[in-house]
């Protein structure tokens, strides 16, 4: 299940509306198909690896991150019924797939053909690599991810506006392979205004997966810009699973305070700027004790002399 879910993130943020689902088929301890949900949504990964393991998938079990689909559609077939023909011995499942469409049905299809079913088999991670389809089927919006790089003291730049750079190569490269993860990405209009920013993903051989680019602003957004008039209208984004919110402070300050930011990424720099631009603006908070029990730390890691925190939106 580990390789399936590490196959899924190869489509995430390319996949939207499906979800970037991973697969492997394993039979007599060999692996003997891969797949992954393929740019736009199809082929399905279950369709991917059954197609690379051929007559190799008869008797064999199948590794998948999201309950295979059981509905028919006029872009390809249904995954639980290609692996009843395929005749697969047994199906591995991390997440029951909440789509309408299937949310069991496809379980129930797998059984009914007498193939051995287990379920929750790191459902966690899979959560996790998964959270924008979920989000979406949830809460009817895209998963909103902040970004924010720091200087010890809560800084995003010096007095005069200049930031560049507060983190090192490697918290950069992070942030980079992060935008290569979203289906867009949103910055406030003070930030396109000022900084022009190109919002690319300039990393060797993932630069063609630029993301969409968003402004929040109630004005009219600049050619190859989309216009985001608040928060609240990123439910109305076709297409986008995962969005990154990357700046600047009232933009940050603006989802934080209709909370709508499900996960943070805090890149901070070991520097001190002091009488510098601080990373968020004012975010409603009324009373101190409100701000405890939101948010539950999932990750840390060293990137070069930065310091990476990945904190999660505690919901429910």
């Amino acid at each position: 299940m580990g390789a399936a879910l590490a196959l899924g993130e190869r489509g995430r943020g390319r996949t939207a509306p499906n979800p970037n689902v991973g697969c492997v088929i394993v039979c007599d301890g060999r692996v003997v198909g891969r797949g992954w949900t393929q740019p736009g949504g199809r082929p399905h990964a279950e369709a991917m690896a059954l197609a690379a393991a051929g007559e190799a998938a008869r008797g064999a079990t199948v590794y998948t991150t999201l309950e295979p689909c059981a509905h028919v559609s006029v872009r390809g077939p249904a995954c639980s019924e290609l692996l009843v023909e395929a005749g697969v011995a047994a199906v591995v499942i991390a997440l029951g797939d909440p789509d309408q469409r299937t949310d069991g049905e496809g379980i129930d299809r797998l059984c009914e053909a007498r193939i051995e079913v287990r379920t929750d088999v790191q459902a966690d991670a899979a959560r996790r690599s998964m959270g924008g389809f979920l989000t979406r089927q949830a809460l009817g919006r895209p998963l909103a991810t902040l970004k924010l790089a720091t200087s010890l003291d809560g800084c995003i730049a010096m007095a005069d506006g200049s930031s560049r750079w507060i983190t090192g190569p490697a918290a950069r490269s992070h942030a980079h392979l992060e935008r290569a993860r979203h289906d867009a990405i949103l910055v406030g209009r003070g930030t396109l205004d000022a900084d022009s920013p190109m919002l690319d993903v300039r990393l060797a051989g993932l630069e063609p997966r630029r993301p969409r680019r968003l402004v929040l602003t109630r004005g009219v957004a600049p050619p190859d810009w989309e216009a985001v008039a608040g928060p609240q209208s990123i439910a109305g984004l076709e297409g986008v699973n995962d969005l990154l919110v990357e700046g600047g402070a009232q933009a940050a300050a603006a989802f934080l305070a209709a909370d709508l930011v499900d996960r943070l990424l805090l890149y901070r720099a070991p520097i001190l700027i002091g009488d510098g631009k601080p990373a968020l603006g004012d975010i409603g908070l009324g009373q101190l004790a409100a701000a405890h029990g939101r948010w539950r730390c999932n990750d840390a890691r060293q990137l070069g002399s930065d310091r990476l925190e990945v904190y999660e939106r505690m919901r429910g």
